[in-house]
Order: structure tokens, then sequence, then C-alpha cells
């Protein structure tokens, strides 16, 4: 008789849920029979890719017939000059996630400890199933990760460490000072791997300086994606900047080729557009606090963040509200598996497109 697929499969798939993706505008216009939805619910950047992105992806183009740089030569050099970390730090991911399922294949296995927090991004969680680590989740404290709490949760066992900042879904960072306190006391056989996909949205003067310890050949690995304010999140292009030794395992299970060459090629220039970063910041900036000051006046509760996305209470179901949301052109992002249940996550948009979410609400939550 033949076993169901289920049972030839690892066991350490039991149990495992798919990551669920945002519905595509196209297909909420379908299911509703509306126009002109708008979609906060990907922390997209609203105003696009940088020109200079764009032109060079058009220029890509025309050689697709040839295989990209394996190794990402180019965009690696422009990144090592960037931060000023030699090249052979950097390895280049099919999108940050490939980099998080590849660090698990390296250092994960059955009795293997990772540690992260339990209301963080959802694939730390996925990469422990997966390989069959034993799960370590501190809860969030006042939604930011708990430091004292995790470094208490340290043990002889402890092989991996996931630490967003700032965290999804709630937006929030930790203090500077504190973080770097952790990262100086975690046990040399840990590798601590810091997701800082929303950097660039962070203001200046509580951002990290991570990469002096990835200098100083710590067990570190920073990562970072062309997803967020770079505006790439098609092109699938992350990166990870750690010591040598750690990145030369990763191109050991890195998939060849796993980048391709157009996303290098629109990496490398939107990397160098400093005026397209500065107005995307700006931009978010000014968003970040009309949603706030419109969501305090209708009486609603909001986390400070740090990042393009705001975590909301509404006062009552999110997947409801979400559900009254899409009816009225506006795609957001219900949070109850991150144990949010009366929680929106709510990408920061264009002027035009907060003002569409506002009065949406509005309706929605008076309806």
């Amino acid at each position: 008789m033949t076993r169901p697929l289920e049972d030839l499969a690892s066991p350490h798939l039991s149990g495992l849920i798919p990551y669920t993706p945002g519905k595509p505008i196209e297909e909420v216009e379908r299911e509703f029979g509306i126009a002109h939805s708008v979609k906060l619910a990907s922390n997209e950047n609203p105003l696009g890719p940088s020109p200079r992105a764009l032109e060079a992806a058009a220029v890509a183009l025309s050689g697709v017939h040839r295989y990209p740089d394996g190794g990402g030569y180019i965009l690696r050099q422009a990144l090592s000059r960037h931060w000023d970390v030699p090249p052979d730090c950097f390895v280049l991911g099919n999108g940050s996630n490939e980099l998080l399922t590849l660090v698990g294949r390296i250092f994960l296995g059955p009795g293997d400890e990772v540690l992260y927090a339990r209301q963080a991004f959802v694939v730390y969680d996925m990469v422990a199933q997966m390989t069959g680590a034993t799960k370590v989740a501190v809860p969030l404290k006042n939604f930011t990760h708990d430091l004292d709490g995790m470094r208490a949760a340290l043990t002889p066992k402890t092989k991996l460490v996931f630490l967003a900042n700032p965290n999804n879904p709630t937006g929030t960072c930790v203090d500077p000072r504190a973080l770097e306190t952790f990262l100086a006391a975690a046990p040399p056989d840990a590798v601590v791997v810091l997701d800082e996909a929303y950097y660039e949205y962070m203001p200046p003067d509580i951002r990290p300086q991570a990469l002096r310890f990835v200098r100083q050949e710590r067990r570190l690995l920073v990562l970072r994606t062309f997803s967020k304010i770079y505006g790439l999140a098609g092109l699938r292009i992350g990166y990870g900047i750690g010591p040598a030794p750690l990145v030369a395992l990763l191109n050991r299970v890195r998939d060849p080729f796993n980048v391709n060459s157009i996303a290098q090629a629109a990496a490398a220039a939107a990397l160098g557009d400093t005026e397209h970063v500065q107005a995307s910041r700006a931009a978010n900036d000014a968003g970040r606090k009309f949603l706030t000051e419109q969501f305090r006046a209708m009486g609603l509760t909001g986390v400070p963040s740090a990042a393009n996305f705001l975590l909301l209470d509404v006062g009552r179901p999110g997947g409801e509200v979400t559900e009254a949301l899409l009816r009225r052109g506006v795609i957001v992002r219900p949070v109850r598996g991150y144990g949010f249940p009366t929680h929106l996550r709510i990408t920061i948009g264009t002027a035009a497109e907060n003002e569409k979410c506002v009065a949406a609400l509005k309706a929605a939550l008076k309806a």
C-alpha cells in the first residue's frame, strides 16, 4: 500500500503552516467588484524604486539570456564601499528570507535551541520548525524585544538567536546600547542573526552600530534588504553582512545563481541613489505622523513605530475590520497569528493612500 506523501516527508514538517501572503490588488478588486484600491499590507515603499534602479534594470534585460553573476561581484563591491566592510563579508540572497532559511540549515538540528521573540517575524519560528530545533520563544515586553528575558533564556544549547530590529509586526526597536550589550554578552558558540530589514527607516539616533561586531569577527550575521525603502520587493534581493568564515558557510549551501541579474543591477544602482532614500524616509515620516494623529483622534491606540508601518489596536476582531476595509478598497494585514487579535498592521502609504485608509477605517468602525 502506498504511503501518504506526508509520511514520506521530514517529520519536522508536521504542523508547519505555510506563510500566508497578503491578497494582491487585482484579486481584491475582482472579488469585491471595486476599483482604485490601495495595498497597505506588505510594508512596501509606496514611492516605488529609484529611477536609477529602473534604468539599470532595463539595461540588464538585454542580457537575460546569460546566467547572472553567481558571486554578485559588482553588487558586493558596491556594498563594501557603502558600509566600509570587506567584500567577502557580504552574501546575497533571494530576499533576506532566503538567508534566514540558509542559516537555519547550516546551524540547526534536533537538540539545538533557537532563541527569538514570540511575536516577531513568523519565518524565525518556521526555520526552527523545519530543522527540528528546540524553540525558545520569549514574549515581547511593551511590544518590544525583551533583551533581558532573552539573555536569561540563553543556555549552552543555544545555537542560533534571531533578533528583529525594528520588529515586525510591532515596528518597535530596542535601545541601541542595550542591543550592543546583548550582542557583546552572547555566548561564543551561538550565532546571532540581526534582522534589520527596516534599518533605513530608523531615526539615526537609535540605529545600533552592529557592523562593528562584524568587523571584530564576532559570530553575527546582519541582514538587510532592498525590498523595503529601496522599493525592489518584486525583484527579491537582500543581503547578509558577517565575518568572512560565516559568509563562506552560507555560500556553501546557497543555490547557484540565486539572485537574478536584473535584481543585482537594480540594487547596485539603488544603493547609490541617496536622494531617493531620503525622499522615501521623509514621506514615511510625514505619513507616520499623519496616521498616528488621525488614529489618536479616533480614540485608537497604536504602537510607536520606527519602521514603515503601524500596529493599530482597533478594539474588535482584526479579521472583521480587515474584511470591512477590503470592501472599501483598502488592504491591510490582520495579525491574530502573532497574538494580537484586535490589531491591524498598516503600511504607511502615500498621502492620498493614507487619507483613504483613514476614511475607510472610520466608515468600517461605524458600520
